[in-house]
């Protein structure tokens, strides 16, 4: 998507240039090459240069002043930018007031459509920051939740069993929140439960047609919808008389959707959804059951979902600013060359519907911005030609490029017959043919970059969410895999000692004591904390992060029992370089592995997509790592080759107590 935004906004400035060049200044060509390196570099020495060739072109070859108008934008875009209205100062000194408002328009477009691209720039370089820093403050939040509850029932649990007096209900109470928080954080999405789905289904022999298109997270009313999912594709395994099976969730308005529909031969009012019906009418949603048009059995819910304000998008308001100014700018240009304030209205019209209709998309508005723009030019002759820009730029937008290109084209040519039936001198004629291409690039380039100056902030605003839900899900597995199947040991411990004598009692609290222990180091691997690490836990959330992210991941886990501080050490320099992986490349694949030889345990990360290797070796992150490992006895190297980078982190594998290992394959991804 970057290349292509510098893409269109070259084709726009060669459009410009263009037009001095058919007018018999070559020298365009160079400003051209100027303008577009300095929007790929931003060197400002180039203003300089620029300004030389520019004002060369004015007073050598006798260009229009026009031409200045990369000048002025490119001095917009530098902290020289108070320097702009002396250039049209210059302008108005040199040339008639026509050009002079080209100058202006020209400026106004370089310093949009620049802007524009930067704009994708920060928000492509933000969108795998923001969704890391997203998941940190999570793993923040759920640390906090769990330390405020579950912590302080281990503490009190492991000071009842020192005391002889083994707290059942303690334990028991913290058994039930662990696992009520597992389901809550599990609840706040869905796409578990449908994945669930799909494997029931499939074991079953039936085929599974999936369609997802919600946002996550969705918050309690993901508990309620996926408990829906849950019964109806029970009711469909239960039943054995389907063969195809569809899952469908969309959003409309606030409300999410879910649909279940299937081909199994029964009637409506058989499936057993219990209460669910209640507990949907309760949060303000539906749920239907019965037969749709081709016999299929549906179930459907809907559940209102509170999304968070959405933000006035600033590239959007710059691109309708300076699309409404050169609109206006246009429009002066046509009324100084009619000579009369008549077309004022007509002008209006058509710019209030170009605001208005900045997509493009609009069949009836571009019919009518059709007839304004032809209808009237045997009335206003020369000065509406230059109109027909207005209607090339929506239906770049609005149409496939087969049918824009022959479209615009066929509006060119319009324009070209048009000035020969005017009897126009053919330079004159050539001249608004090429105009009409640029002022529909232009329309094209500012509106089109907004648009994905606005996807691109979309797509980053769902990976945040993504890197929310991710995190949550890995606390959820965390809280049932580790911490709840010790929770229900001591849970078993307790009530066994409660029933002993006091001998056989004193062991199994001696048995809890240590169980709590290993309890309070698993909530701390739950809550993702830098205290105490798992290695392979931590190595599962970083693929879950960069999944996330679109990067291909490949985990090999060859190491065994660590040392306590070479875990928590490696476990840190696992999180620092899939940071990295996010941050500073463009990575499309990412392998991480560890493994054991000669009392030494290796950690490597390994990473293509490099876009710079400056910085790396010096950078606060790695030297904090090296230093940790030097505490270990360890070392750490980095090296890049051919757009891959490698991150290698070696230490002795029992330096201090050892921490029980938990091989990968034993923790779901």
């Amino acid at each position: 998507m970057h290349k292509q935004a510098k893409l269109i906004v070259a084709v726009v400035f060669a459009g410009f240039a263009s037009v001095y060049v058919v007018a018999g200044a070559p020298s365009a060509v160079a400003v051209f090459a100027v303008q577009v390196l300095f929007t790929l570099r931003r060197w400002w020495w180039l203003v300089p240069v620029q300004a030389v060739l520019a004002y060369g072109s004015v007073l050598v070859f006798g260009s229009s002043v026009g031409i200045l108008g990369f000048v002025g934008g490119s001095l917009l875009l530098t902290p020289l930018w108070p320097l702009a209205p002396a250039v049209v100062a210059s302008a108005a000194l040199l040339g008639p007031l026509d050009p002079v408002i080209s100058m202006v328009l020209i400026s106004l477009v370089v310093y949009g459509l620049t802007r524009m691209i930067d704009r994708i720039d920060e928000v492509n370089a933000a969108r795998l920051s923001l969704a890391v820093t997203a998941a940190a403050e999570e793993r923040l939040r759920i640390a906090a939740e769990l330390s405020a509850g579950l912590g302080r029932a281990l503490s009190t649990i492991a000071e009842s069993a020192r005391t002889g007096t083994p707290d059942v209900e303690t334990a028991r109470r913290s058994l039930a929140e662990a696992r009520a928080a597992a389901a809550s954080y599990r609840a706040m999405s869905l796409a578990p439960e449908i994945t669930t789905a799909r494997a029931m289904l499939t074991a079953a022999g039936v085929a599974v047609d999936v369609r997802v298109s919600h946002a996550e997270p969705l918050g309690p009313a993901g508990a309620l919808l996926a408990a829906v999912l849950r019964e109806a594709v029970t009711d469909i395994v239960r039943r054995s008389t389907a063969t195809v099976c569809r899952i469908e969730t969309f959003t409309e308005g606030a409300a999410v959707w879910l649909r279940v529909s299937d081909d199994g031969a029964r009637t409506a009012g058989d499936e057993n959804l219990g209460d669910l019906p209640e507990q949907i009418e309760k949060a303000g949603g539906t749920l239907t059951v019965g037969l749709t048009g081709d016999a299929r059995m549906t179930v459907e819910a809907a559940l209102p979902v509170t999304r968070p304000p959405v933000q006035p998008a600033r590239d959007s308001a710059l691109a309708i600013a300076l699309l409404t100014a050169v609109l206006v700018g246009f429009s002066v240009k046509a009324l100084l060359a009619a000579g009369s304030l008549w077309p004022v209205a007509l002008l209006a019209v058509i710019v209030v519907m170009q605001v208005r209709s900045v997509e493009g998309r609009h069949p009836v508005a571009l019919s009518i911005m059709g007839l304004l723009t032809f209808a009237p030019i045997p009335l206003f002759g020369q000065a509406w030609l230059g109109v027909a820009g207005f209607l090339a730029g929506p239906i770049l937008l609005a149409f496939p490029w087969a049918v824009a290109l022959l479209s615009v084209a066929a509006i060119v040519g319009v324009v070209a017959v048009s000035g020969v039936l005017l009897a126009l001198p053919v330079p004159l004629t050539v001249n608004y043919a090429i105009s009409t291409v640029v002022s529909g690039l232009v329309v094209y380039g500012l509106l089109s970059l907004a648009r994905m100056a606005r996807e691109l902030r979309e797509s980053r605003d769902g990976l945040a969410r993504a890197a929310v839900v991710e995190e949550r899900l890995r606390a959820a597995r965390d809280l049932h895999d580790l911490l709840g199947h010790t929770l229900a040991a001591i849970l078993l411990k307790c009530e066994l000692a409660r029933r002993l004598d006091a001998e056989r009692a004193r062991k199994e609290l001696q048995d809890v004591l240590t169980m709590t222990e290993r309890a309070m180091e698993d909530l701390r691997t739950v809550s993702g904390r830098h205290g105490e690490l798992s290695l392979t836990a931590e190595a599962e959330s970083a693929r879950a992060l960069l999944s996330t992210a679109g990067v291909e991941v490949e985990l090999d886990l060859g190491h065994d029992a660590l040392g306590r501080d070479v875990e928590t050490t490696l476990g840190v320099v696992l999180r620092e370089a899939v940071t990295n992986v996010l941050r500073h490349s463009s990575a499309r694949r990412c392998v991480i592995m560890t493994s054991v030889r000669d009392g030494l345990v290796r950690l490597s990360v390994r990473n293509d997509g490099v876009r710079s290797a400056k910085g790396r070796h010096g950078s606060a992150g790695i030297g904090n790592l090296t230093t940790r490992l030097a505490a270990l006895d360890g070392r750490l190297d980095v090296t890049h080759e051919d757009g891959w980078f490698e991150l290698t982190a070696e230490a002795p594998t029992l330096t201090w107590a050892p921490v029980p290992s938990r091989p990968a394959q034993s923790r779901p991804s």
